[in-house]
């Protein structure tokens, strides 16, 4: 049985990348330490009053997301935490998290709010995709849709930052995507957001640092349900294959992950320099901002309406 490395307790985990094993207790510790000094790194200090979203799918990274927030916001009693869960409308599959959303928000005493495709944009994700034309997948379709019925319900409620589950496989997967793609216009608006624009409420990533498995462990040391059930549309996903080369350089050198987040946290500063500048609109049709005159989501309803 191996050992925690700082009390000689039975350890849960080890940590290939710095080589500790760690106990129950000190895995906690580590970890929520490491969460802290990410939320400081990002905004410095979280608000003293006002309000604060959290998007919630009910997957473990946003319901650990969410604790730790609550958690770190309860003691300030003018700072209300508000998640937001947006329904795509996938049948079989998001029911049951946001169930576990809703429960978990009543548990630790955060307000809920549930947004659907179905009521906002007319139809759900099953029924976008079985109408939808080939050249635009699930995923961007759901992706467009979905960031901006979160932005939309964050501003109506105030909030003066969402915070997102994104965890470092999550983070280092899109940036190694926009650099294969090319697209680096894209890279420079990946979150956390210090470049804020009119209407665009800022997203931070608390959670950035800490990896999927370093997650999983949380929320199992702290009673939380999995909901380990993937979207049936991410099969098709570009991101798979990201996913894939990710794990297989990580467990080759380890540490991977860490190096590709920090190179890119070198270059963000430059990226801002050049592409920082892009003027935002509203929406012609929505009201919504973009930097075109029609924004994306318009577009993609338009093209669902002609079928």
């Amino acid at each position: 049985m191996m050992r925690c490395d700082r009390c000689l307790k039975p350890a849960v985990t080890f940590i290939r990348y710095n080589g500790s094993h760690l106990c129950s207790e000190h895995f906690i510790d580590y970890y929520e330490k490491r969460v802290k000094k990410e939320i400081k790194k990002q905004v410095g200090k979280l608000p003293q009053e006002g309000v604060v979203a959290v998007a919630v799918s009910g997957g473990k990274d946003s319901l650990v997301a969410m604790k730790i927030l609550a958690d770190l916001l309860r003691p300030r009693r003018k700072v209300k935490l508000h998640a937001i869960t947006i329904d795509e409308g996938i049948e079989g599959y998001r029911p049951k998290s946001i169930g576990l959303a809703a429960r978990y928000a009543k548990w630790w005493g955060v307000d809920h709010h549930v947004v659907s495709f179905k009521e906002s944009v007319g139809c759900s994700l099953d029924e976008i995709v079985r109408t939808k034309d080939e050249d635009v997948s699930e995923c961007g379709y759901c992706g467009v849709l979905r960031r901006m019925l979160m932005n939309s319900k964050a501003r109506e409620l105030g909030a003066a930052m969402i915070a997102t589950g994104h965890n470092l496989d999550d983070v280092s997967q899109s940036i190694l995507m926009n650099f294969v793609s090319g697209d680096i216009e894209k890279l420079s608006r990946l979150g956390p957001h210090t470049d804020v624009k009119e209407g665009l409420i800022p997203r931070i990533m608390p959670l950035r640092t800490v990896t999927e498995k370093e997650n999983v462990i949380y929320a199992l040391l702290n009673g939380i349900e999995l909901h380990e059930q993937e979207c049936p549309y991410t099969v098709n996903a570009h991101r798979q294959e990201f996913r894939s080369i990710v794990e297989t350089l990580e467990s080759r050198t380890p540490g991977t992950r860490h190096s590709i987040v920090k190179s890119y946290d070198v270059l963000k500063p430059l990226l801002l320099e050049k592409y920082g500048g892009t003027k935002i609109n509203r929406c012609e049709r929505c009201g919504e901002p973009t930097s075109a005159k029609v924004c994306k989501s318009c577009l993609l309803v338009d093209k669902l309406k002609r079928k």
